[in-house]
């Protein structure tokens, strides 16, 4: 059980009794969110949060609403000034909820003790519906990862059918998609200075619906770009496939276009992002107030996994260029690598030290990949006229600055705070970008930072993710071939030796990636036994909402080619598919073991 200290001013209420406490007449913002609320920056909804009381509004948060008895989670607070906020969570809620064989799971890391049924299947949806029927005339913005990659039409894995925008399904008034800091800054400024919620139209980051006949808000600057419909999407794979080429090539852009998609007797109007963030805004992010723990509403509670998993990690920056067809990473975060100063990570590391349970161990000092920190176009011009899905694939980009000495130096401040014994880097690596047989940009810093990441920053086992050893399936996955990995074991074995340390390399694989049979499978299995790799923990490709992999899962062939794709589509060839990955615990590809 927990105790995370008692309910004060520092804290963002999520009670009627937190609300008198306070002192408040009413309430500004009410946001809503799938996960139990932890005041952390990792967490979504707490980002949201401190940025709208940042704008001097006055915001309540209900996490975990439940949705099954007399909604009185949702009447509690009662109605808001401006706006009810939704979102389903830190992760997508059918990922949360179930396996890439359609499984129920028994567990929900972001809800105290592990315990699932605290959320429904898809929560922005049923959060909207809710408070509609309620409050029928109060705005609701829905935002998160689950509402930004079901912004346009989309194919539903677990329902196995097309999908419209979840602004047409659940009936919000606008979407928020990627991270939503400015967006959602621009809208609180814009109704604090009496701006009706309906005439904002053209707030960058957010998408609207329109009357099939209302004529889209005039935008100097912005390019229209007509998608097929809806309906059309869903009597033509060809259709549905052009789309997301569209969606995949505007999302990769600086420079991006209006997209415009008819849907029934409506037209769903995304509208472009704004500028990544500078260093300046992500640092701001990072200097609220948060008070970086579960609020006191858990406390005598059992622990939030989630939470635990991450409270002595720091993130250092946002967003992936590598574009891997099988992640959402880009589409929601952006491609552009958005990085945090020295300065505020430093301050974020201390804070952890002051923290009673903090052992001088930092877990996790990385991003959605741990070496992108500081990296981008050289000249932002060619960025600009570049829509390329992946900076690093098919080749590294040779507009892109790849030196990771700053990083390295980082590294080396933060192992100089006082308290702090060892810092770890728990995140994904792509070592693609270390080596000069991929990476011609690469040179001593990357070799000296290969290095430093074995020997003084692995917490035993160094993650990295070749996924597969197919070079057809590899392509498919835009990832690099197989004999970078190869390259990296050698060094990483050697390394280790040399200095009598036993870590471990702890390769990542998916099994059933569109493009995949039996055949590659095999392969792979023939080509991990040589090398001595027995994988514990594999990933079967789960078709997740607009990506490149998902729509070649529906579709059967590649969308930008038209090349036809080999799809393991029932249960039992996925299951198959990943046996083959257990080939040293005596496991036959169905599953039984050898006698």
């Amino acid at each position: 059980m927990k105790n995370y200290g008692s309910f004060d001013n520092t804290w963002l209420p999520t009670t009627v009794k937190e609300v008198e406490i306070l002192g408040w007449d009413a309430i500004d913002v009410i946001l809503f969110g799938g996960d139990a609320y932890v005041d952390h920056p990792s967490f979504g909804i707490a980002v949201i949060a401190r940025v709208l009381e940042s704008e001097g509004l006055r915001v309540a948060v209900v996490p975990q609403p439940n949705w099954r008895d007399d909604l009185r989670d949702f009447k509690k607070l009662g109605r808001p000034k401006y706006f009810f906020g939704v979102a389903a969570g830190n992760m997508d809620s059918m990922v949360n909820h179930y396996t890439a064989t359609r499984r129920l799971r028994s567990d929900d890391a972001y809800t105290p003790g592990g315990k699932a049924g605290f959320r429904p299947d898809y929560p922005t949806t049923v959060y909207t519906h809710i408070l509609k029927s309620i409050w029928p005339d109060v705005p609701v913005v829905a935002g998160g990862i689950e509402a930004s990659m079901r912004r346009l039409t989309h194919y539903d894995y677990w329902k196995n059918r097309l999908e419209p925008s979840i602004l047409v399904s659940s009936g919000a008034d606008m979407l928020i998609y990627g991270m939503g800091e400015n967006p959602v800054r621009e809208l609180a400024r814009s109704l604090a200075q009496g701006i009706p919620f309906g005439s904002l139209k053209t707030i960058p980051q957010t998408a609207i619906v329109l009357k099939k006949d209302e004529p889209e808000p005039e935008h100097r600057q912005w390019k229209n770009i007509v998608l097929n419909s809806f309906e059309q999407c869903c009597s033509s794979t060809r259709l549905f496939a052009d789309n997301f080429v569209a969606f995949e090539k505007e999302s990769n852009r600086l420079n991006a276009g209006r997209l415009i998609e008819a849907s029934g007797n409506m037209r769903v109007v995304v509208n472009p992002p704004f500028e990544p963030m500078s260093e300046t805004e992500i640092d701001h992010t990072y200097s609220l107030p948060y008070k970086y723990l579960p609020h006191p509403r858990y406390n005598k509670k059992e622990a939030i996994p989630a939470y635990e998993m991450i409270k002595f990690s720091v993130n250092i920056h946002r967003g992936c260029f590598g574009g891997c067809s099988f992640c959402a990473i880009a589409a929601h975060q952006g491609k552009q690598i958005v990085s945090r100063s020295e300065k505020s990570v430093i301050a974020e590391v201390k804070n952890l030290v002051g923290n009673p349970d903090f052992r001088g161990y930092v877990s996790d000092l990385g991003g959605p990949s741990a070496n992108m920190y500081g990296m981008g176009g050289k000249d932002l011009q060619k960025c600009r006229a570049c829509s390329r899905a992946s900076c690093i694939w098919p080749s590294v980009c040779g507009n892109l600055q790849t030196d990771h000495r700053r990083l390295s130096m980082l590294y080396s401040e933060v192992d100089r705070i006082a308290g702090v014994k060892k810092t770890f880097i728990g995140s994904g690596v792509r070592y693609d970008l270390l080596f000069p047989e991929w990476n011609k940009n690469a040179g001593k810093s990357e070799e000296s930072y290969l290095r430093e990441l074995i020997l003084n920053h692995t917490s035993g086992r160094l993650k990295v993710a070749p996924e597969h050893t197919s070079p057809e399936i590899l392509a498919a996955m835009r990832k690099p071939p197989f004999w970078l990995f190869r390259k990296l074991k050698d060094i990483f074995d050697s390394t280790v030796k040399t200095r009598g340390v036993n870590y471990e390399l702890v390769p990542y694989f998916i099994s059933s990636h569109p493009g995949c049979s039996d055949a590659e499978m095999k392969a792979l299995a023939a080509e991990i036994k040589a090398l001595d790799i027995r994988p514990e923990q594999v990933q079967d490709f789960t078709p997740t909402p607009m990506t490149l992999a998902t729509t070649m899962f529906y579709t059967g062939f590649n969308p930008y080619t038209g090349k036809k794709v080999f799809v393991a589509r029932s249960i039992e060839d996925k299951r198959r598919q990943k046996n083959y990955f257990f080939w040293w615990n005596g496991k036959t590809p169905h599953g039984r073991k050898n006698r």
